[in-house]
């Protein structure tokens, strides 16, 4: 059985896959392995809007389940921002770099540092039903840069209850806590036996 990940992000992709576990009579395929597929553009207004669009919109044109996520940042003192925006916070196109340094400019003299990093996965079969789980790692921004691991605000943010930032740790600590490790895990628990079976759709 053929699993589409709807994302051509290298990185995203190796995480899922080593997150998600599955046995070697699945086989993932990523978005850049079949030529032709849409680009899906992230029109939703939540995470979940997004995931499904993602999911559902691959599944459709490649008649293979699709496993799709949208992730992001939100930050308490600047209303939940960037949220949906977080990858091009800074602007057209997608800059880590000038992302993280608008975030230390907006949150420059604030106090409330609070924030949590958000998942949601959505799974959709060929026909594009669809269904979703979500996770989510609360944390801090702190006031610089630090670590050259990870991706996007990695080496910003500080998990609850620990002193390193997601750009320090390895992947295998960082996935164990992390807001898409733990969306990766529900959808585990909640599908995997399914996907097992390799059903032609949900039941």
């Amino acid at each position: 059985m053929k699993i589409l990940i709807a994302s051509r992000n290298a990185h995203k992709i190796r995480e899922i896959r080593e997150i998600f576990a599955l046995p070697p009579s699945v086989e993932w395929v990523s978005a850049a392995d079949i030529p032709g597929l849409p680009d899906v553009e992230e029109t939703g207004t939540t995470f979940e809007a997004n995931a499904i669009l993602k999911a559902t919109t691959l599944a459709k044109a490649s008649g293979l389940w699709a496993l799709a996520d949208d992730s992001g940042l939100e930050v308490a003192a600047l209303g939940n921002a960037p949220g949906v925006h977080s990858a091009r916070y800074a602007g057209e196109p997608c800059n880590h770099a000038n992302n993280n340094a608008k975030l230390l400019r907006e949150l420059a003299g604030v106090a409330d540092r609070t924030a949590r990093f958000r998942c949601v996965a959505a799974l959709s079969d060929p026909e594009g039903r669809c269904e979703t789980v979500s996770g989510a790692c609360p944390g801090r921004i702190i006031e610089e840069r630090r670590g050259a691991a990870g991706f996007g605000y990695d080496p910003l943010f500080v998990p609850d209850g620990h002193t390193e930032t997601f750009a320090e740790m390895g992947d295998e600590a960082k996935n164990a806590i992390s807001h898409r490790g733990r969306a990766m895990t529900l959808a585990r628990q909640r599908w995997a036996a399914l996907l097992a079976t390799s059903p032609a759709r949900f039941p």
